[in-house]
């Protein structure tokens, strides 16, 4: 299992666009008030990835790595705020694309992220930080909060890596929301 999870990690930016493609191929017209959820969706969920990408800095590559245990910011919240944007973004894209886009997404996402992605990178986080991971692992969810700490919301937060480290996913949601917007309106 430690296998296809790694290789999940490394193609996660292909699996990504795999589900867009399945969202974008079963894509009904959309009514007025699906157009605005889902594009609420989308925005909240861009907004949360660059709250995100500013608290850590970096995140890019094929192999898991981090600097540092970044326990504030989104990540005072839930510890895959990367990935709960992610969440937004694409249910955004399925609500845009109807009911069946939604099973589609919601299915897809739950085995890609929550049983392949995620259980990887945490292997990795606890071997690197050891108990100072499993604590802050025992009071944060992964994708739901536990509790609310305003306390744990601030931290360092540097925008200066925002448009390094976060243009190609800014590409890719801008041009993902065009194409569904053309092919459900």
């Amino acid at each position: 299992m430690h296998k296809i999870r790694s290789t999940a990690f490394a193609l996660r930016g292909g699996l990504w666009t795999a589900l867009f493609l399945a969202v974008w191929f079963v894509a009904k017209p959309a009514s007025k008030g699906a157009v605005a959820g889902g594009l609420a969706l989308v925005v909240l969920g861009q907004l949360i990835r660059f709250w995100a990408v500013g608290c850590i800095t970096r995140y890019r590559g094929e192999r898991v790595g981090a600097e540092r245990l970044v326990t504030w910011g989104p990540y005072g919240l839930v510890r895959n705020p990367l990935y709960v944007g992610n969440g937004l973004i694409g249910l955004g894209w399925a609500v845009l694309a109807g009911p069946t886009a939604i099973v589609i997404f919601c299915v897809a996402f739950i085995l890609i992220y929550a049983v392949l992605i995620v259980p990887y990178e945490e292997q990795f986080l606890r071997g690197k930080f050891g108990a100072a991971y499993d604590d802050y692992a025992a009071t944060t969810g992964r994708f739901f909060p536990k509790s609310w700490n305003p306390a744990r919301l601030t931290g360092p937060f540097d925008r200066s890596v925002l448009w390094v480290s976060e243009r190609h996913s800014l590409l890719v949601t801008v041009l993902g929301t065009a194409l569904l917007l053309v092919r459900t309106l």
